[in-house]
């Protein structure tokens, strides 16, 4: 199982002020933390797209190959690319440089995602939500493997057989699907063989398993084997020395967070005992010390029959650049080989359950 860090970039707090950092001050300290990440053996680093005045990474390709200039081997990936919003020749084109650049190490998560402020930034229709993304889907992963593309579509004007350069180090450069729970998102990832990314910020992790096994079922009717199907869980999360420095550094950014959140999507206040029930053996939130946090990983793995990668989402918390830095350490000397040593002695492998238990 990989274990990486995805970031949305939004603000981190000066503990010297209690305030959030100035923005150039911000991104450089995000690039001392890739760099921490990749020397201390994460697998990958993940960065979001949004495009609100808390965020810090509407353009992140650009903070991508920043990083791929500083980094030796870990992987680098967007969390997720808002494709519905995005022009698919574009993005080949920026993620295929940025392998270049990193000399095979470029990613991307492509999804809706859970803002639709791009939608009139980039002159495009809310109503056209879901064709826009199942049209340049189909057109990403035909430049994907194509070099010379014949397409034609309702919302972008057609290729007729024009070259879409450069060409990445991978072949092919690796997509993945980032899906929230809706079942045909699930479903589509598996008929495509696309290897799947599972936001679960909330609820209990079980609650995913039947439509990740409509996932494999999908795929594996498409032709797909199941080391093909891969399944990765983005989580919010953070790690301490110990579980009440964990749960008091965390819940106060994650509160704030959550709650401007909820303000705009009618949510009710977070509370401290909600938060509490989240760090519970079910509950979604991977807070706490090394011991905990593998613990829950495991308990996930389990529960959605083996993930290939789990990525922490710590950002949410706006935590000090130092408490951030110390987490990213922690991660990867002692969480990252204690879930590697459970995992070898289990030898657990990805399964499509039994008949009688499948989702329709």
């Amino acid at each position: 199982m990989e274990i990486g860090i995805d970031s949305f970039v939004a603000a981190t707090i000066d503990p010297k002020t209690g305030q959030a950092i100035e923005s150039a001050r911000h991104l450089r300290e995000l690039l001392e933390a890739i760099s921490l990440a990749d020397e201390a053996g994460l697998d990958v680093f993940g960065i979001g797209e949004h495009h609100r005045p808390e965020f810090l990474d509407s353009a992140p390709t650009m903070i991508l190959a920043a990083a791929a200039s500083r980094t030796k081997t870990i992987r680098l990936t967007s969390a997720v690319t808002v494709l519905s919003a995005a022009d698919p020749v574009r993005i080949f084109q920026e993620f295929a440089t940025l392998d270049l650049l990193s000399k095979g190490r470029a990613e991307m998560v492509v999804g809706r995602g859970s803002f639709i402020e791009a939608f009139p930034l980039f002159g495009l229709d809310l109503k056209d939500y879901d064709s826009l993304f199942a049209e340049k889907l189909d057109l990403l992963l035909r430049i994907r493997k194509h070099t010379y593309v014949h397409w034609s579509g309702k919302h972008r004007a057609a290729l007729n057989g024009e070259g879409v350069f450069p060409r990445p180090v991978q072949d092919p450069l690796p997509v993945w699907l980032g899906v929230g729970g809706t079942p045909a998102s699930f479903a589509r990832a598996g008929a495509l063989g696309l290897p799947l990314m599972v936001a679960i910020i909330g609820g209990e992790h079980r609650r995913f398993r039947p439509l990740i096994d409509l996932y494999r079922e999908a795929g594996v009717r498409a032709g797909h084997s199941l080391e093909e199907l891969k399944v990765g869980v983005h989580s919010l999360g953070y790690v301490a020395e110990n579980f009440a420095t964990a749960a008091a550094d965390f819940f106060p950014g994650y509160a704030e967070s959550f709650n401007a959140i909820g303000k705009e999507r009618g949510w009710p206040p977070v509370t401290r005992a909600h938060f509490d029930g989240q760090l519970g053996p079910t509950g979604a939130l991977l807070v706490g010390d090394p011991e905990a946090v593998v613990e829950k990983i495991l308990h996930i793995n389990d529960c959605l029959g083996g993930i290939s990668r789990l990525t922490f989402q710590m950002s949410v918390a706006a935590l000090p650049h130092a408490k951030m830095m110390r987490a990213i350490e922690i991660l990867g000397t002692k969480v990252k080989p204690m879930v590697q040593k459970a995992l070898a002695s289990s030898h657990q492998q990805p399964a499509l359950p039994a008949r009688s238990d499948r989702a329709a």
